[in-house]
């Protein structure tokens, strides 16, 4: 009876034992990690909409090397991304800006960990007018006017949305420096829409993230760049104060005057999908698709040359 009863008090100790170290695996979201490797699971990831078409691609390469690991992208504004964050709805989210230190110190008091983050790539807010447009050359100066109202009669601003968007915030803490947009800029539902409004409509001037019109082997972009046109920027910084497109080389170079970073963050404290994604994204595979979708990569580096072409 003795026997049995030790018997029983050891299996009842190892029970609760083992309950504690599953416990004690969970992430904060209350799924038990032991389920998902690096290599195999879902996650989901709330990714800013500008970047829908370099983010296609790179889900698209990376499940096809991971073939058992599930990659649900949901794309919308930047603000719905870092409140998905929060809510546990995702555990990684694409944007245009890191976390501030009041998020730091939210999760770190919320969850006891502070989520990983990091720059991808660099971006241009690229600006775009009607094929029949009479001029695609712009100054900064001119650009702030157009924000608020105050450019050349006739011409009509749209945006990603008047709210809640990278591009929207862009414009308002890096062109307008906290003065706020004019009601007369048009909001379109999304940068698809914005490139639809620009095309239709020869008076109106748009900005888009470059991955939507810099791919020349999309034909979707291509055919679009029979409507539209990509305006140029005067950079006020270079000697002969030329016009830039928003080209690699002027991102790299800084040349061309907007210019954003694509940020990852990832609220992932194991080894799963998540971080495997996120490696995959700084290393050569990763980097040389937004390489080729006219992003400046920002984990390698490129050498730049000059080169002459001669007609023979």
């Amino acid at each position: 009876m003795i026997f049995k009863m030790v018997r029983v008090r050891y299996y009842a100790s190892v029970f609760i034992i083992v309950s504690y170290l599953l416990i004690g695996c969970q992430d904060q979201s209350g799924r038990n990690p032991l389920k998902e490797t690096p290599t195999s699971g879902t996650i989901q990831i709330s990714s800013d909409e500008t970047f829908k078409p370099v983010m296609d691609s790179e889900v698209k390469v990376f499940e096809s090397s991971f073939p058992n690991a599930k990659l649900i992208i949901h794309y919308k504004s930047e603000a719905e991304c870092f409140r998905d964050l929060v809510n546990d709805s995702t555990r990684m989210i694409i944007v245009t800006r890191p976390l501030n230190k009041e998020e730091e110190k939210f999760y770190l008091d919320s969850i006891h960990f502070v989520p990983v983050y990091g720059k991808l790539a660099y971006d241009a807010v690229a600006v775009i007018v009607n094929a029949h447009a009479p001029d695609s050359l712009f100054t900064m100066d001119e650009i702030r006017d157009l924000f608020e109202g105050k450019g050349p009669k006739g011409l009509q601003v749209v945006m990603d949305g008047l709210t809640a968007t990278s591009t929207v915030r862009y414009a308002l803490d890096s062109v307008l420096r906290g003065r706020p947009l004019s009601k007369t800029v048009t909001a379109a539902p999304n940068t698809e829409g914005v490139i639809d409004y620009v095309a239709s409509n020869e008076n109106a001037v748009g900005f888009v993230g470059m991955s939507w019109i810099g791919d020349q082997d999309d034909p979707k972009q291509q055919a679009w760049l029979q409507k539209i046109r990509i305006a140029s920027i005067r950079c006020d910084s270079c000697p002969d104060r030329a016009f830039m497109q928003p080209s690699q080389e002027n991102i790299a170079l800084k040349r061309y005057p907007m210019i954003r970073s694509l940020y990852y963050i990832l609220k992932e404290d194991f080894k799963g999908v998540g971080n495997n994604f996120v490696n995959f994204l700084q290393f050569e595979r990763g980097q040389l698709i937004f390489r080729r979708a006219y992003l400046m990569p920002s984990r390698m580096s490129f050498e730049i040359r000059n080169m002459q072409i001669t007609n023979n």
